[in-house]
C-alpha cells in the first residue's frame, strides 16, 4: 500500500481499471478545508494519462507488477523470444505486447520487460544502444555535421534521422528514449 504522502514521480499505483505510474504531483493546501494531492497518472496498459485528485492521507494498493531482466533472443512471426537471465527460462510475446521500441531490438541485448498479471506492459531497453546503418542515401562531398538530416534504416529495421555525412556500414549510438541520433561510434 502506498499513501498520498509518499507519491513520488515514477511510483507506482494500482486503481480500478489497472496500474498506473505517477508522471506529475503536487501537494496542494487551500486556506480552507483539507489539503489534498493532484496527480497525473499515465496507464502502464494502454499509455493513457488520467489526472486524478486524493484526499491527502489515502492509501492505495501497489500494483503486483515484476521487472525481470531478459535477454532477446530472436523473432519468429510476430513472436519475439527471450531468455530469463537469472532461470534461463524462455518467454515469448507478441510485436503488440511490446513497446514501441520493438524495431531496435538486437539479439543478445539485455533489456527489463515490466510484466503485469502473466502480461507484459513494456520493454525498458538500455538508454543508448549502438547500431550499424545497412541503409542511407550516400553522402555528397561538402555534407557538414550541422547541415540537415536524412533517413537511415538501421540492422534491426529501426528508421532513425542522422546527419548527411554518414554512409551505410557506419556505427551510431542511438538514444532509445527519444529514438534520436547521438553519435558516430569509432
Amino acid at each position: 500500500m502506498i499513501s498520498t504522502n509518499e507519491f513520488r514521480s515514477g511510483a507506482r499505483v494500482e486503481l480500478e481499471s489497472g496500474p498506473f505510474v505517477i508522471v506529475d504531483y503536487q501537494h496542494v493546501k487551500p486556506g480552507k478545508g483539507g489539503s489534498f494531492v493532484r496527480t497525473k497518472l499515465k496507464n502502464l496498459r494502454t499509455g493513457n494519462v488520467l489526472e486524478r485528485t486524493f484526499r491527502t492521507g489515502e492509501v492505495l494498493p501497489e500494483p503486483d507488477v515484476d521487472e525481470k531482466d531478459l535477454q532477446f533472443l530472436y523473432v519468429q512471426g510476430e513472436d519475439y523470444h527471450f531468455m530469463e537471465t537469472s532461470t534461463y527460462e524462455q518467454l515469448s510475446f507478441n510485436r503488440n505486447q511490446l513497446s514501441d521500441s520493438y524495431d531496435l531490438l538486437k539479439e543478445g541485448m539485455s533489456l527489463t520487460v515490466l510484466i503485469y498479471k502473466g502480461e507484459p506492459l513494456s520493454a525498458v531497453l538500455p538508454n543508448f544502444i549502438e547500431l550499424k546503418i545497412v541503409g542511407t542515401d550516400p553522402g555528397i562531398k561538402g555534407d557538414t555535421a550541422s547541415g540537415g538530416t536524412k533517413p537511415a534504416t538501421v540492422e534491426t529495421g529501426a528508421t532513425v534521422k542522422v546527419p548527411l555525412y554518414l554512409e551505410e556500414g557506419d556505427i551510431i549510438r542511438i538514444d532509445t528514449r527519444t529514438r534520436t541520433y547521438v553519435e558516430r561510434v569509432k
